[in-house]
């Protein structure tokens, strides 16, 4: 384990700096963000960007093989801004990357009813492991990694609007052969947990009394989510500083679309919308920093405060 990148990539990313000086500055502009990112991008972000591009031929024997990178981080951390980025920077040093959110396989709104009906009504709302087409994320990794020139590959989309799966007709399509493969998601990479049967807030307390959803959700991840992150070659983390960091920032991204848009949750419902989150998150802190293959440790001002290297 490191605490820091090796000098090679740090050489290879200050000259990747200057070449792309336009590009990145006109995607902090679109992105809207403090000129301060500009330092994530220097030390943290542009060095990810070329690590991860570094991995794929770590293995001769996979070099023409897509690399799948699984991407995990508490709500607010920063991933679609990240994967934004990397996507930017490997398109224009001539690597082929595409990704999806694990968001996007939510189950129709129709199959989560059904599981609230069946199982337990907390899994009506999406959110936790068992609320996921597991099969179409399998099978939309396969055949992005299979995919070759002229193939076209649709990646699944939730419209969180109408809380259900968007038509397919309105799916993007991936063409050609993938280089990288970006997974996204607040539980990717997840285990399950050990132990810690008791309620640990009040809306495992008083909603899951008996710890049957808690149950659903630990089998999930024990099953068909395992075979899913299995896919997984590198995990990065993109690890928050802790629940209360969380539920800060929720909060703060909640005021800001009631003000854009005149209504939304308030502050009880945010909390209690991250409480269905909760004892995942805190298991995740707790132990995929020493497994994850990169950890970004991020500050309670949101920026990335340091790093953890578990590969070379």
């Amino acid at each position: 384990m490191t605490s820091s990148w090796p000098e090679a990539i740090l050489q290879r990313a200050r000259a990747l700096r200057q070449a792309l000086e336009e590009p990145i500055a006109e995607f902090i502009a679109e992105q809207q963000l403090p000129s301060s990112f500009n330092r994530a991008i220097d030390q943290y972000l542009l060095p990810l960007a070329i690590w991860l591009e570094e991995q794929r031929h770590q293995d001769q024997t996979r070099q023409e093989q897509t690399l799948v990178v699984g991407l995990c981080g508490g709500q607010g951390s920063g991933k679609s801004t990240l994967t934004a980025f990397l996507t930017l920077v490997w398109g224009l040093i001539g690597v082929r990357s595409t990704g999806f959110s694990l968001d996007d396989l939510y189950l129709t709104r129709a199959e989560r009813l059904r599981l609230g009906q069946q199982v337990h009504p907390l899994l009506a709302t999406r959110g936790v492991p068992g609320t996921h087409d597991v099969a179409l994320g399998i099978d939309t990794i396969q055949r992005l990694c299979r995919s070759g020139e002229g193939d076209q590959t649709p990646i699944p989309r939730f419209d969180k609007s109408i809380d259900d799966r968007a038509a397919t007709s309105t799916w993007s399509h991936y063409r050609g052969p993938v280089d990288i493969l970006l997974f996204e998601g607040w539980c990717v990479g997840a285990l399950p947990w050990q132990g810690a049967e008791e309620p640990i807030n009040s809306l495992e307390r008083l909603e899951d009394p008996e710890g049957h959803w808690r149950d659903y959700i630990n089998q999930q991840l024990q099953g068909p989510y395992r075979q899913l992150f299995s896919m997984l070659d590198v995990l990065v983390m993109l690890k928050v500083p802790d629940m209360q960091s969380v539920l800060a920032w929720r909060t703060q991204q909640e005021h800001q679309l009631r003000a854009a848009r005149g209504g939304g949750m308030s502050d009880a419902e945010i909390v209690r919308f991250v409480q269905h989150y909760e004892r995942i998150t805190r298991n995740l802190l707790e132990e995929m920093p020493g497994r994850a293959d990169c950890v970004l440790e991020l500050g309670r001002d949101h920026a990335i405060a340091g790093l953890r290297l578990n590969r070379p």
